[in-house]
């Protein structure tokens, strides 16, 4: 019996430390993701997203096209993307009396705006974290907009009973005014209630890559100067 005993203790001893080993990976997961302003949900309340992330990376189409079809598996899409490459410096050496070489240094970058699905932007802005070389910022905002939400609700109450008020009027020259007044304000709020909605399902990323390394281009041109001379 205390064989059996000392037996049982020391499997639990054994089963509780691989229990410890095996929560270490996931607390390190934990400290290297996103800040919590991004996947935050609270009971009650109504949080519109955003992001801005800059980082420079190895390979800017590349890492533009991963964007991209992450984007597409988690419902997202492009609003904006800007690459182009910023010439550093440009010289034209002559190989012979007709032909030359234009020599270019240059970096790429890409400046990008995107629509996330806002349940999904933990989710993205850690997958494109893995295509760093390193991290310039990354601000994320998660602004409470609970009562504004609050706020249109009260006012298409108003608006509606407003409208009721106004059908038990006498058809007259205030009852048209009154109602086209109505109608106007009816217009703007439902713009606003049509706008706060599709912030809080999509949020917006705005992201700005760069490679870090400079690249060279060799382009073969005519060489002007010896045709000029000729």
């Amino acid at each position: 019996v205390a064989v059996t005993l000392f037996s049982c203790k020391k499997a639990e001893v054994g089963d509780a430390e691989s229990d410890f080993t095996t929560t270490e990976p996931s607390m390190e997961m934990v400290s290297d993701s996103v800040s919590l302003a991004a996947s935050q949900q609270i009971e009650g309340r109504k949080f519109v997203k955003t992001a801005d992330v800059n980082m420079e990376v190895k390979d800017v189409y590349e890492s533009s096209i991963f964007i991209e079809k992450k984007l597409q598996e988690l419902g997202g899409f492009v609003t904006s993307s800007n690459l182009n490459a910023k010439v550093i410096s440009e010289n034209t050496y002559q190989t012979s009396d007709e032909n030359a070489m234009l020599v270019k240094k240059y970096q790429t970058e890409n400046s990008m705006q995107v629509r996330i699905p806002t349940q999904h932007l933990g989710g993205f802005l850690t997958f494109i974290n893995d295509k760093k070389v390193f991290l310039n910022s990354r601000i994320i905002s998660a602004e409470d907009v609970t009562n504004n939400a609050k706020i249109a609700e009260l006012e298409n109450t108003k608006l509606q009973q407003t409208k009721e008020i106004i059908g038990k009027m006498k058809n007259d020259k205030d009852k048209i005014n009154s109602l086209t007044q109505n109608l106007e304000e009816k217009k703007y709020q439902d713009v606003a209630n049509i706008s706060l909605a599709d912030n809080l399902k999509y949020s917006t990323v705005d992201i700005y890559i760069q490679e870090p390394t400079v690249r060279i281009a060799e382009i073969a041109v005519a060489n002007t100067k010896g045709i000029d001379q000729k």
